[in-house]
């Protein structure tokens, strides 16, 4: 290209600098506007009053490019997987773009741009004339004068404080073509050209121009319409895209029917392009032999948004998205506008926590066991993963295929992210049954409470008046449920715990207020798919203490609660945006790990997880990937089955799988998938899933549980020895203690008498621990003492017989020196020993001491 500082100006551009502008405007009006006066009555000052008016320059804004949403390879490097643009465009440098089609631009457009200071007077003269004679409708725009035009369209394009009303009205100020925009547009670029340089004008003349549709710049030409770059295209490729420029409406390549008239203007600019001496003869031949056809047009159209990503990735990219739409990545901009306009603007790529293979995992295992065209009842599968401790999401998959376009198939593709609640997915959540009940576990360890404290589980119904809730209620009535496997006896909370017994959770919620189970749930992170996120209209209906209640829920919300859980109650929200770098590669920051301490406290959450821990060995088995990363969850099938999940954290992730109906109530038990009992599917997925995660994230330990809070509440057993079993009964159970029957043991006391307890009385034992009763068979006397009286066999036998005990037999002992001399032949031993209170019908045998023994 001619060097900047060497070419010469022409009048305009050297008078800019001496006779100032308005002299400038008054010859702008005499050459161009003064056949106009004429017939409009116009007066030259109205003219130059506009002229005066107007700025000196303006500035080359940054136009808005093409995004790219990226996810980061295990060594490091970027792996893009969507792009989304308000316009399509992908700005290069003078430098990235080919000498043809830079030449093209200027020789179809404006031969002497290296010449004129930003208005073309023998260009203007001509068209002054022309339009005065009717003779041309040559507007004498420069590519100056242009690029100013385009930089006022696309303000008003791109300003979003405009109503629609007021976008129409810059827009039509910056194109209406009469002679006050005229005259603003050569001042404008009269300025332009004194600010900036030939090159940078070009470049941005390049970069801005129109292709048709949202496509912008020749970068994005060059892409869409020939899958080249720029740097690359032909000289007839070249002179195509500027013919597009002349008019991106009738000669973009977009439709087939405008290929003639953009062969046509393409034609005029090679011609140009040869006379001007930047193609040769053999150049020019060639270009004007190819034609403009499908067979040199190629059909690139932009992907924009997530739908077009590849399968595995459109659910977190749709979530990344829709975080920076919420005003959710701070690194954007202080507020929600300023990100929205941020994101607009584009030339950046957001780089999204997403572990790929996890991911591709996920999204296998979903769709492998819960097929996306299952078409017998709406069959859903969701899995989402968080970091413990940061609140970054690792992984987001479904069985349903992701598709916002409305285009896609009605069975197998979904618009809503059933793994996110409604602000990020359009989901309205699921039912979380027994999901729900470790937050019920941590109200009650909350309020001081143990894991040793036992309940009856063979209750199955029980006051509703018994339940506070300082939120609701008081309510009346009675609750009547079920066990799933019909469990009855006494049980701790531990194995409560690890076998999802309805009946225990509810006694524990009968133990605490309703309301701080909900509260401290929120502070987790727990809401509503479709309601408020901080969690102030999560239900507290008793009902609730089994995940019973239209507490609906998002796997990725359940999946950041339980990693509050291992994470001693520090609550993540989750993140999915690690690092956004502009279009120099140079980082903006990511989402920031938002945690903090929760109601729940470290002692509550450790000794929770301590509990949970035993599920991985009960309800969650099936589950538990048993490769040296320990695991504590939850399972939950809702009523009929309708919804089923298993939810799971190692110390390093946290993760949720549902699998239900998306609609209707299919019982899952009912029915199979492949083979496999639907209500199995989840654990199914999990498994392999979960020993996939843990390649990436081994191995760590849990926190010990808190000594305390295994006791929890510590009462005595009563001393009921004595008692009748049914008073015995009453004063355990007034000591909040269970009574068990121990049955009878041998007693001289009269039959059906308490006779003992285990434990003992006195002792210290957990709330609602089992005491063994035991009561008297009548059957046992106290054994006399038949040694004493130094009297022989058959008068102790006697004694004995007196006594009860029949059984009696006798042993001899060869007597000794020094023995005494009256023992001989009489009994110097029993056993029993005298005073033991045994059987009457045990053996007693007595020692005979006699001088010799057979």
């Amino acid at each position: 290209m001619p060097a900047q500082g060497s070419s010469a100006r022409s009048l305009l551009g050297a008078g800019a600098g001496l006779l100032g502008f308005s002299a400038i405007a008054g010859l702008l009006v005499t050459v161009m506007v003064a056949p106009a006066i004429a017939v409009t009555g116009m007066t030259a000052n109205n003219s130059i009053s506009v002229f005066q008016e107007m700025p000196d320059y303006i500035t080359i804004d940054k136009q808005h490019e093409r995004n790219t949403i990226a996810v980061r390879n295990p060594d490091g490097s970027l792996l893009p997987i969507a792009t989304w643009f308000d316009q399509n465009r992908e700005e290069v440098t003078l430098d990235q773009i080919d000498e043809d089609l830079k030449w093209a631009a200027i020789d179809g457009e404006d031969r002497r741009f290296y010449e004129h200071g930003g208005v073309d007077m023998p260009s203007l003269i001509r068209a002054a004339v022309g339009q005065a004679t009717k003779t041309s409708s040559s507007g004498a725009s420069t590519l100056t004068m242009q690029l100013v035009r385009n930089i006022l369209v696309l303000r008003a394009v791109n300003n979003t404080d405009y109503t629609e009303e007021q976008r129409t009205e810059a827009i039509e100020a910056a194109t209406y073509p009469d002679l006050n925009r005229k005259l603003r547009e050569m001042k404008l670029a009269i300025g332009m050209e004194k600010k900036y340089s030939k090159d940078e004008i070009l470049a941005a003349y390049l970069n801005i121009v129109g292709m048709g549709s949202n496509t912008y710049g020749v970068e994005a030409g060059a892409q869409r319409f020939f899958g080249t770059s720029a740097k690359d295209v032909t000289p007839a490729q070249a002179a195509s895209l500027i013919a597009i420029v002349q008019n991106p409406v009738k000669n973009t390549l977009i439709y087939p029917e405008n290929y003639e008239r953009n062969e046509k203007r393409r034609n005029v600019i090679l011609g140009w392009m040869y006379t001007q001496g930047h193609l040769d003869k053999a150049q020019y031949e060639e270009a004007l032999a190819t034609p403009v056809d499908e067979t040199t047009v190629s059909s690139n159209p932009p992907k924009s948004g997530c739908a077009v990503a590849a399968v595995e990735y459109r659910l977190p990219c749709d979530y990344a998205l829709k975080s920076v739409l919420n005003g959710e990545v701070p690194s954007l901009g202080s507020d929600r506008d300023e990100q929205i306009k941020t994101w607009r603007e584009g030339g950046l790529t957001l780089v999204l926590s997403i572990n790929p293979d996890t991911q591709t995992t996920a999204t296998q295992v979903a769709q492998q066991y819960a097929p996306p065209e299952e078409s017998r009842f709406k069959l859903g599968a969701a899995l989402a993963s968080v970091q413990v401790g940061t609140g970054r999401i690792i992984s987001m998959a479904q069985n349903k295929v992701f598709d916002d376009t409305g285009t896609g198939d009605p069975v197998s593709t979904s618009a809503v992210n059933l793994t996110a609640d409604a602000s990020h997915g359009a989901s309205k959540g699921f039912q979380p049954g027994s999901t729900y009940k470790p937050y019920v576990l941590l109200a009650f360890l909350n309020a001081g409470h143990g894991l040793n404290e036992t309940f009856n589980a063979s209750v199955r119904d029980v006051p509703m008046a018994k339940f506070q809730d300082s939120c609701g209620g008081p309510y009346g009535g009675r609750f009547k449920f079920r066990n799933d496997q019909n469990e009855s006896g006494l049980y701790t909370v531990t194995r409560g715990t690890a076998g999802s017994v309805n009946s225990v959770f509810i006694q524990m919620a009968m133990e605490v207020d309703q309301c701080d189970i909900a509260k401290l749930a929120a502070s987790i992170g727990v809401h509503r798919a479709d309601g408020k996120r901080d969690g102030s209209d999560l239900s507290t209906l008793p009902v609730c203490s089994i995940g019973g209640c239209e507490n609906n829920i998002a796997p990725l919300t359940q999946a950041a609660a339980y990693a509050a859980i291992s994470n001693h109650g520090v609550y993540c929200e989750p993140i999915i945006v690690d690092d956004i770098l502009d279009a120099n590669g140079e980082s903006l920051g990511g989402q920031v790990p938002d945690c903090g301490q929760s109601l729940v406290t470290p002692a509550v959450a450790d000794t929770a997880a301590y509990a949970m821990q035993s599920v991985m060995g009960g309800t969650a088995s099936a589950s538990n990937p048993r490769d040296g990363t320990p695991y504590m969850g939850k399972t939950g099938t809702t009523d009929a089955a309708v919804h089923t999940w298993m939810v799971g954290s190692s110390p390093q992730v946290a993760t949720a799988v549902w699998v239900g109906n998306i609609e209707g109530e299919q019982n899952l038990r009912r029915i199979y998938v492949n083979g496999v009992q639907a209500s199995v599917l989840r654990h199914k997925i999990f498994l392999p899933y979960a020993k996939k995660l843990d390649t990436y994230f081994p191995g760590g330990a849990f926190a010990q549980p808190d000594p305390a809070l295994l006791k929890g509440v510590q009462v005595n057993v009563p001393d009921v020895l004595g008692l009748t079993p049914e008073q015995a009964k009453s004063a355990i159970e007034l000591a909040n203690l269970a009574y068990e029957d121990g049955g009878q043991m041998d007693s001289d006391l009269p039959v059906g008498t308490v006779v003992g307890t285990d434990p003992g009385a006195g002792s210290q034992v957990p709330k609602g621990t089992g005491v063994r009763v035991f009561t008297s068979n009548g059957q046992a006397a106290t054994v006399p003492d038949v040694v004493s009286p130094n009297q022989n066999y058959n008068d102790a036998k006697d004694d004995l017989q007196a006594a009860g005990f029949t059984n009696v037999t006798q042993v001899c002992e060869e007597a000794e020196p020094g023995d005494p001399p009256g023992t001989m032949n009489n009994v110097v031993a029993q056993n029993p020993a005298a005073g033991s209170v045994v059987n009457k019908g045990i053996q007693v045998t007595l020692t005979v001491r006699k001088m010799s023994c057979p």
